[in-house]
Formats: structure tokens, sequence, C-alpha cells
């Protein structure tokens, strides 16, 4: 009987469904006006729990860290030209799994950091377009992901997202056997952080407090494109919002 080492602990799992769920839901609804609030109390979900990833990488238990999935470029390129041979199996992140969590939060806090200040009407539309583009990579990332976790899966004969799920996998030998329960400050942070979501989404929900996730901005943004639209039809150029007063106030000094 194969022996079990747990490797995820709670605060891990979470911040992966988490995400992912945040990801996969604000994507899906991203060109829908209606549901504009859910997409930005999302978006603001996703930073927040990057931010914490990040933070539990140093301070997290012994496979939730980074050094524990620092590996060497030559090693991730290594493991994939010789995928389909026998590898080595990680207890952990694979080398080239490493690069692909740490290009998604990379990414991921790219998009949020765009996402607020397109809501912050900051840059324009070239902004806008960023903050799009760094979310069609982010889906690139996701897909990649899930491709690796399929193939690793089939190879190593281990359902990695089952692991995933009870933060459980098969042992090796060199490694830890310790495969008692999860230690109680790390099942603290992680009821800790599945309740701070949780109370953040029926907050924003109910009270519409988020930046940017009110109909007001909707509607300013909105405006804005129509009226952009309306000139160039017309034949004029739009004006930069600091002429247009000018202008106005000209025009009411004449009358």
């Amino acid at each position: 009987m194969e022996q079990k080492i747990r490797v995820w602990d709670l605060p891990v799992r979470l911040f992966h469904w988490l995400l992912a769920g945040s990801f996969v839901v604000a994507y899906t609804i991203a060109e829908s006006d209606p549901l504009r609030k859910v997409h930005v109390i999302l978006g603001y979900t996703a930073v927040g729990l990057i931010l914490f990833r990040v933070i539990w990488g140093f301070a997290g238990s012994r496979y939730a860290r980074f050094a524990s999935f620092a590996f060497a470029p030559g090693t991730a390129i290594n493991y994939l030209r010789t995928l389909r041979n026998p590898h080595e199996h990680y207890v952990g992140h694979t080398p080239a799994g490493s690069y692909a969590i740490y290009a998604i939060l990379i990414v991921g806090l790219l998009t949020g950091v765009t996402g607020y200040m397109t809501l912050s009407h900051q840059g324009g539309e070239s902004l806008e377009e960023a903050h799009e583009l760094f979310a069609n990579v982010w889906l690139a990332l996701v897909i990649f992901h899930v491709a690796g976790v399929i193939i690793a899966s089939y190879l190593h004969r281990e359902n990695l997202v089952r692991s995933m799920i009870t933060g459980y996998k098969r042992n090796v030998p060199g490694h830890s056997t310790d495969t008692s329960t999860e230690s109680t400050p790390a099942t603290m942070i992680g009821i800790a952080l599945g309740g701070s979501v949780a109370a953040f989404w029926i907050w924003s929900l109910l009270t519409g407090s988020v930046p940017g996730a009110g109909e007001d901005s909707v509607g300013k943004r909105l405006g804005s494109r129509e009226m952009t639209s309306e000139q160039v039809t017309a034949g004029q150029r739009p004006q930069p919002e600091g002429l247009a007063s000018e202008k106005r106030t000209v025009d009411r000094e004449t009358e």
C-alpha cells in the first residue's frame, strides 16, 4: 500500500480553488454590463488572493514556500524536453509547473492593477486594451497549467486534481514520512482566508461599496464610449476633457 503525505495545506488549497473560480467567472462575464459589479468584486478578490499567496510563499508550510519549487530554467526546460520519459517524482510542484505558477501570479497582478486603473479612468482605451491583453494571457496560462496537470497525472499515475482537494500526494523515498493531520495554525489561517473572502463578497453585494463596482462608474465609462463614437460618426475628433471644458466656458461667455 502506497504511503500518502500531506503536501498542500488548507490555505494553498483554498487559494487555488478560489482564484480559479474567481478568474473563470470574471473572464466569462467580462463583457456583461449588468454583471459588471460581480466582475469587479471578483477582480478585487483575485488580487487579494494573489497577495496572500505571495506572503504564504514565504511564511507557509514546506511545500507552500517558493523555496520548495525554485527550479533553474534549465531544469524546467529539460523536464519538458524529456516529458515522455520516466521522470523523478516531485512531491510538490514540478519544474515546469512552478514557472506556470509564477507566471499566473505575475500576470494576475498585472490584470488586477490595469483593471483598477481602467475603473479609475486612467490611461484611456490603451490601458483598457492592456487589461484585456493580460486577461487573455492569464487564460492561456491557465490552459497550459490545466494541460500540464492532466499530462503529469497520466505520466505519474497520480490524480493531481484530487490531491489539490484532499492535500495528500503519494510519498517517495527520501522525503518526509509525516502523514499526520494539518497543523492548527495553517488550518486556522485557511479558515480565516475562506471566511474573509466570503465576508467580502457578502459585504460588497449588499452595500455596493466597492470602488468602481457601482452603476455610476459603469455609466461614465459607457457614456464616454458613446460620446466618442458619436463624434467619430459626425467627423469630429474627440477632445480632451480639459479642452472641452474650456470650450464650454468660452461659449457661455460669448452668449
